[in-house]
Order: C-alpha cells, then sequence, then structure tokens
C-alpha cells in the first residue's frame, strides 16, 4: 500500500467533501472482486427478495456510515500512523459498499433514502471522537466494528436460504470487520467508557429499522 500523502487541512476538507458526494451521490468503485461473483443466483420468491433487499439496504446504509465516520476521524487525526489506518479502513468500507450496491440492483432494489442524513451524522460523530485524541479515535473503530460484526451474523442466519451471493458478500465484509477492529486495537486503541457503547447500539437500531424500509 502506497503511504498516504500529507494534506493541508484545506486539501482535508475538499477531501472529505469528495467522499461525500461519491459516497452518497455517486458510484464508489471497488479495488476487490465482489465475492458474490461467479455464485448462482437462486431465484426469491416475492417475500423473499423484498427481505433480502432489506437487509442489503441496511448493510449498505451501514457502510455509508462507517465511510463517513472513518473520514471524519481521518480529518482530525493527530498521527499520520492513524491517519493512515482510518483511511485504508475507508478504502475497504468502500469495496463493501460498492458490493452491497451491486446486490441491491441484482434484487431490484435501491439504497435507503436517508443515506445523505446518515452520511452527515456519522462524519459529524467521527470529528468529534477523533479530536478527543487518536487513542479514544481507535476505541472508536474497534467498537464500531465489533457491532457491525454482530450486526452482519444476524444477517447471515437471517437472509433466506437461497440467497448464496448475498451471503457470501456479508461474509467477506464481516472478516474485514473483524481485522480493523483487530488492526485498531493492536495500534493502541482505548475502551470507550460504558454510555458511548450504548447509545451507538440504540443509534445503530434506529438506523436498521428505518433502512430496512426506506
Amino acid at each position: 500500500m502506497m503511504p498516504f500523502r500529507q494534506l493541508s487541512p484545506a486539501d482535508r476538507l475538499l477531501d472529505a467533501a469528495q467522499n461525500a458526494l461519491t459516497t452518497v451521490l455517486g458510484a464508489p468503485r471497488a479495488e476487490r472482486r465482489n465475492p458474490g461473483l461467479g455464485i448462482a443466483d437462486a431465484p426469491l420468491d416475492t417475500a423473499e427478495t423484498r427481505h433480502a433487499a432489506g437487509l442489503m439496504r441496511i448493510n449498505h446504509t451501514g457502510e455509508v456510515c462507517a465511510q463517513a465516520l472513518y473520514i471524519g476521524q481521518a480529518a482530525v487525526a493527530r498521527e499520520p500512523a492513524t491517519r493512515t489506518h482510518l483511511l485504508h479502513a475507508a478504502q475497504e468500507e468502500t469495496d463493501h459498499l460498492a458490493w452491497c450496491a451491486d446486490r441491491l440492483r441484482e434484487l431490484g432494489s435501491r439504497p435507503s433514502l436517508c443515506n445523505p442524513l446518515w452520511y452527515a451524522g456519522s462524519f459529524a460523530l467521527g470529528a468529534v471522537a477523533g479530536l478527543r485524541g487518536d487513542g479514544w479515535n481507535l476505541g472508536f473503530v474497534v467498537e464500531t466494528e465489533h457491532q457491525v460484526e454482530t450486526h452482519l451474523q444476524e444477517h447471515l442466519h437471517s437472509l433466506p436460504a437461497a440467497d448464496a451471493r448475498s451471503r457470501a458478500i456479508l461474509a467477506v465484509m464481516k472478516d474485514d470487520e473483524a481485522r480493523h477492529a483487530d488492526t485498531a486495537q493492536a495500534a493502541g486503541a482505548r475502551t470507550l467508557p460504558p454510555p458511548i457503547p450504548t447509545l451507538m447500539a440504540g443509534m445503530s437500531k434506529v438506523m436498521k429499522a428505518v433502512a430496512y424500509r426506506v
């Protein structure tokens, strides 16, 4: 991986704005091959298709939030190593975002209409977390990834049995999230105090309930 060049505050602002436009309005491109390619797309009935699309819309929105969170954290990160870690994680989240978008199209569905709001809120949350210092910054990564990993496991169980393409995508995403958490922990993440993980989980439940339908 090539090292990231040092950016001025103005550069970081422009970079964050470009990322927001690409993530919410554009078509992010994955650097890695979609794990679902090459797997037969088994027929699903109407209810199964609707349910699979709802779950993949949640996961797409989750990747929008993760992208915004990491870009917000990277924008205020104090150490170059922390910023590099966050931007590398954000790139892998871009892969996830593109894969989920591909699967939604295959299911005849679309991303959540609320994604601009989720992006803005997550970016602000990431920036606030980053201002507390890099240890807290990385602690936020660990907690975020653990919560995402948990809901991905739930979705792997909830997907229609025949939907092997969605399942292949989520399995790789789950492995990536676990690795991001382990890397952040090894880099010096601090454990978040009890109220914060609970609040994050509550916000996630609201997001999932809305994104499943809208």
